[in-house]
């Protein structure tokens, strides 16, 4: 009797779990070099064995975070693509969820910005990560103003990630409101020049 591979593959462990949900939340709330290991065990409620049975260290619990971010986007997309047949669609979704995400109370920016803007290093394994991140986002952007017809996809998916960026920012430190209304008239231009 055959075994099928999906079979084997096991679910993480709760403390696995729990240790990363802790640490995306402190990461992001309080950034991640202020906060330490014991602060993501007391928060996790395990031990330090059990901490450094599933992260034998922060950094890799550090990527572990920011890669959990990415998945986080990527399934959001897989669930639009499923969701709208016309892309246009997707991209008012995008904006949409941008700006929902920007009102939302605890916001504090772009999660990948910030990872970036504490590790200074770009061959930094935190850093690769989002640079890794960022290239998929931006390649999957220019896919969707392909798909839309933009007669310039590569040029329209750089003037949306900035505007994002910009929102994100302007969101966090600014008026989120004014900083949405300002994204949804940047993609209404790129959408006008198709």
């Amino acid at each position: 009797m055959a075994v099928s591979a999906r079979a084997t593959i096991r679910p993480p462990a709760p403390s696995k779990v729990k240790i990363l949900a802790t640490a995306d939340q402190l990461f992001y709330q309080e950034g991640i070099h202020t906060v330490g290991v014991d602060r993501i065990i007391a928060g996790a409620r395990v031990t330090k064995a059990t901490f450094y049975k599933h992260y034998r260290s922060k950094d890799l619990l550090i990527i572990a975070y920011v890669e959990g971010r990415d998945r986080q986007v990527r399934e959001w997309f897989a669930e639009q693509e499923a969701k709208h047949s016309d892309p246009r669609d997707i991209a008012r979704a995008l904006v949409d969820s941008i700006n929902e995400e920007a009102v939302r109370p605890g916001f504090h920016g772009d999660p990948f910005i910030n990872a970036a803007a504490q590790f200074s290093d770009e061959t930094d394994p935190v850093r690769v990560a989002v640079t890794a991140h960022r290239d998929w986002y931006a390649d999957r952007i220019e896919e969707l103003f392909r798909q839309i017809g933009h007669p310039r996809p590569g040029d329209a998916a750089d003037d949306l990630i900035l505007a994002r960026d910009g929102a994100l920012a302007g969101g966090y430190v600014g008026d989120p409101i004014a900083a949405g209304a300002a994204l949804h008239r940047a993609l209404d231009r790129i959408l006008a020049e198709v």
